[in-house]
Parts: structure tokens; C-alpha cells; sequence
């Protein structure tokens, strides 16, 4: 027994002692750092697990879209010609008239065929300015005139005429070098207004001064209520004329 006993405590101790070192080195490989994966540039294709780029569909995809505008419809522009025969004459002031005109196509072809296809190039386009003061411009055939050199491409003028309170009417045509001239469109009679005050009077705004005057001279400074007693007790102030605190009651 006595020699059994340093083979018993002699496998103990190396049964401890192995047990120690499986425990060691167990608890090594579980703190032992794994060595990072190489990279996949490095790794061929074959031994690669997963691919490198995740495959995406068409529903999947977010891509936010620029937000296009909407087109706009052009706006619409007044045309520069209506391709009509038209000449509008207007009184600007006292002394001075605006026309605007449009000689149509057809109308510069006619004179073409009447006068020779290169008349048109060969005649000077010209404003005539008739006076028609108290006078019938369709039954007579005199006129005292002024003539205006104007060019082709105009289609519109100021005119002076620096006579207040007369009546005009003018004509666009073309004048030949011989000082014959050719009517192409005559425009509507205009009046130029007065330059000063009308020498017309009216009666009832006389008879309203005089009553004012009256009133003035036989009872001072008047007042609504004097207007009133007076209109009332007379009857001169007529019943359609009336203005603010001044009204006249019937019985």
C-alpha cells in the first residue's frame, strides 16, 4: 500500500496538471483574434463567398429625379399688320392730330396694275392734310391743302396744325415726280378743340348769379335757412335746380 501511493498522487498530479493546460488553452483560442480577411481586389473571383456588389431591380432603385418644369405656352402677341386698308385720324390737342394707317397688299397691287409695276418705286408717299371747316368734303372738290413727306416705312404721324376749333380730314397716297398725286385712303373728319373759353353763356347759370346777388345785397351773407324762406315765399327758385341744404317743398 505504502508503494502504491507515490504512483497514485504521482498520476494525480500529472492528470491536474494536464487538465491545467487543456484549460489554457482553451480559454487562449477563445480570446485569440481571428486574421482579417483579405481584401476582395486580392481574392480571385472563384474563391469569393459572397459577390461584391448587392444586385439591385428596377422597383428598388430610389434615385431622386430632378423636378422638370412645365412648359409654358408662348403668350400670344398682337400682330404687327392685319394686312387691311384703314387710315383713323384722332385730335390729339388744340394744335395737333395723330394718324395711324395700313395700306393692304391688295390695294398696293391695284396701283401697281393702274400706274406700272415700278410706280410704286417711283412715287413718294405723301400725308395730305385738308381743311373742312363748315364745309362738305364728299359733295366738294376744292380744297385748300398741305402736303407732308413722310416714308414707306411709316404707318403712323403727329400732325400740326396749330388751329384750335377747326375741322380736318386727311389722305394717304403717293405723288409722282410730275406733282400728280394718287388717293390711296382717306380717313374720318376730326375737330381740333377750342384753346380757350366758349363764348357761350348759360341762362340758367345766369339766372342763378342773379338770384345770388339778390339774396346778397338785400339780406348780407346768406344762409340755407334764408334760401329756403325765401324760395318758400316767393316761389322764384325753380323746383328741378337744387344743391346741398338748398331744397324747395310743394303743396
Amino acid at each position: 500500500m505504502t508503494a502504491f501511493l507515490p504512483w497514485f498522487f504521482g498520476f494525480l498530479i500529472i492528470f491536474l496538471f494536464a487538465g491545467a493546460f487543456l484549460l489554457l488553452k482553451k480559454r487562449q483560442a477563445n480570446f485569440t483574434l481571428r486574421p482579417l480577411r483579405p481584401s476582395p481586389q486580392k481574392m480571385p473571383l472563384a474563391k469569393l463567398d459572397s459577390p461584391l456588389f448587392k444586385e439591385e431591380y428596377a422597383g428598388d432603385l430610389t434615385i431622386p429625379s430632378e423636378v422638370m418644369p412645365q412648359p409654358q405656352e408662348p403668350e400670344e402677341e398682337l400682330p404687327g399688320k392685319y394686312n387691311i386698308d384703314r387710315l383713323v385720324l384722332m385730335a390729339r390737342d388744340p394744335h395737333w392730330l395723330y394718324a395711324y394707317w395700313e395700306i393692304s397688299a391688295t390695294t398696293q397691287e391695284e396701283f401697281k396694275t393702274n400706274y406700272g409695276p415700278f410706280a410704286w418705286g417711283q412715287s413718294q408717299p405723301v400725308l395730305r392734310i385738308y381743311d373742312v371747316t363748315g364745309t362738305d368734303f364728299e359733295k366738294q372738290s376744292t380744297f385748300e391743302y398741305t402736303d407732308i413727306l413722310i416714308s414707306d416705312q411709316a404707318d403712323d404721324w403727329y400732325i400740326q396744325v396749330g388751329q384750335p376749333d377747326r375741322s380736318f380730314c386727311i389722305e394717304v397716297g403717293r405723288k409722282f415726280q410730275n406733282g400728280h398725286f394718287i388717293t390711296l385712303l382717306r380717313s374720318n373728319v376730326v375737330s381740333t378743340p377750342r384753346a380757350s373759353l366758349s363764348e357761350q353763356a348759360d341762362e340758367e347759370w345766369m339766372w342763378i348769379e342773379n338770384l345770388y346777388q339778390t339774396i346778397k345785397y338785400q339780406y348780407g351773407i346768406s344762409s340755407p335757412l334764408i334760401v329756403e324762406e325765401i324760395a318758400g315765399r316767393a316761389g322764384i327758385v325753380p323746383l328741378g335746380i337744387s344743391s346741398p341744404g338748398f331744397y324747395v317743398s310743394q303743396t
